[in-house]
């Protein structure tokens, strides 16, 4: 099976109440973006957006298959439980991963590692994968 084209991995953090500074004091890392409830920012097309929740993003910020981007994401993390458990009884915590296929019947897989790196911490695995053209 054919490796996939590109894929992107970040950690978002969601909630209501979020406070973007308590996030990046809990977890000793800068956010690569970060909104409270209420705050506006422009789209890359200029339309103005609010927030309806807050947030707290980080990316893995580089190339490399679906093991490396997390493990190197999860690496800048602490991997206490009680941190974690703390963020995910109060937030909406997962690692994300946008998959994008190049054409049909592209694929990847998690290592035993990487798997027990998220069972660690208790985050969820999302995916969004996308086609490519035939």
């Amino acid at each position: 099976m054919p490796e996939l084209a590109r894929i992107s991995v970040g950690l978002r953090i969601f909630g209501e109440a979020l406070d973007p500074d308590e996030i990046t004091r809990l977890l000793g890392v800068e956010p690569t973006g970060c909104a409270r409830r209420g705050d506006t920012h422009r789209t890359a097309s200029g339309r103005e957006v609010v927030a309806r929740s807050g947030s707290w993003r980080l990316d893995a910020g580089l190339p490399g298959d679906l093991n490396t981007q997390i493990s190197a994401l999860l690496t800048k993390l602490p991997s206490d439980p009680i941190i974690w458990r703390k963020l995910s009884e109060h937030y909406e915590c997962d690692v994300f991963c946008g998959l994008f296929m190049r054409e049909g019947n592209e694929g990847t897989e998690l290592s035993p590692l990487v798997m027990s790196m998220l069972a660690i911490r208790g985050l969820r695995l999302g995916l969004d994968i996308y086609g490519g053209s035939d």
